[in-house]
């Protein structure tokens, strides 16, 4: 699962993934659900380890299959979240954190399909 998040200035908040699938690229933080956890759980979790910050997760925006190693597809559920707290950082999966807006999401080496996604969801930064 993945968190879609946005500031109070539209803007997207990324990871640089430190490790596959997309290692060295720009994506949403987000990653697996643990055993005896909910999406929401995983979501909360999972934010706070890649980027420092607390989220309220709201609806879940869309889902993408993913091409994991030896034929694994990955289901990613991607959630639209509001930040309540903590502070930005990178860490756990995460060489680097950050905000971002449009013209600058065009230019950086992301997941593959994430702007795709993002557009069709209607969920690109201003």
């Amino acid at each position: 699962m993945g968190a879609i998040v946005h500031d109070a200035e539209h803007r997207l908040l990324l990871i640089r993934r430190l490790n596959a699938p997309g290692a060295g690229r720009w994506s949403l933080p987000g990653g697996r659900v643990e055993q005896a956890e909910s999406d929401v759980e995983a979501v909360v979790r999972e934010v706070a380890e890649e980027t420092g910050l607390e989220v309220a997760v709201g609806v879940r925006v869309g889902t993408v299959v993913l091409p994991g190693p030896d034929g694994v597809a990955y289901d990613v559920r991607d959630y639209a979240c509001g930040v309540i707290g903590g502070r930005l950082r990178a860490g756990d999966d995460a060489t680097e954190a950050r905000w971002v807006r449009r013209s600058e999401l065009m230019t950086l080496d992301t997941a593959a399909g994430l702007v795709d996604a993002l557009t069709q969801w209607g969920m690109l930064p201003r």
